[in-house]
């Protein structure tokens, strides 16, 4: 997936990968590392893996997004770069509690000013919505405290990842 890859890293970020139950964070993780998606179970805690990419070394910290997991996110924001916020974009019955989840964590002191890269994921789902309208629901277009972006994804196919991480090495080289 990754094939610029450097051998000694520019910058090294710590990325917190977020968002509810059955988003598909942990199969972006795995693509991310060029690993096998085929048998992805729940996360049950947090998952780190480290990838490089354009120079820079990505510690990704892939934490649970089931109810009872949620009230520990915060153990894990202190030194966040980044903040991916995954969304599953086919499931339409979840808009409201996805948006007030990310609505927590971008109002969370901890998190003040860390860009956020919002993945509207599943796009390969035949009922996904687009990233445009995921964008609306969730209200991003509000976001005045940090750069933001939304990107449609498929985890599954690896499709819209790369285009994530390039926003990501914009918005980090300007910091």
């Amino acid at each position: 997936m990754l094939k610029r890859l450097r051998s000694s890293p520019d910058k090294e970020l710590r990325i917190l990968l977020l968002g509810l139950d059955n988003a598909g964070k942990t199969t972006l993780m795995k693509k991310l590392a060029s690993e096998d998606v085929s048998h992805i179970t729940p996360t049950q805690g947090f998952n780190i893996k480290s990838v490089q990419a354009d120079g820079m070394k990505l510690n990704v910290w892939d934490i649970g997004g089931q109810r009872k997991i949620r009230p520990y996110w915060r153990n894990y924001f202190e030194f966040t770069d980044i903040l991916i916020y995954v969304v599953d974009s086919a499931d339409r019955k979840r808009v409201d509690e996805t948006g007030f989840e990310l609505n927590e964590l971008l109002n969370d002191d901890k998190l003040a000013g860390v860009p956020v890269l919002v993945y509207a994921n599943k796009q390969d789902l035949a009922l996904a919505a687009k990233a445009s309208e995921i964008a609306q629901e969730l209200n991003l277009h509000l976001i005045r405290d940090r750069p933001w972006q939304i990107q449609a994804c498929s985890g599954i196919r690896g499709e819209g990842i790369k285009e994530g991480l390039e926003w990501i090495s914009q918005n980090v080289k300007k910091k």
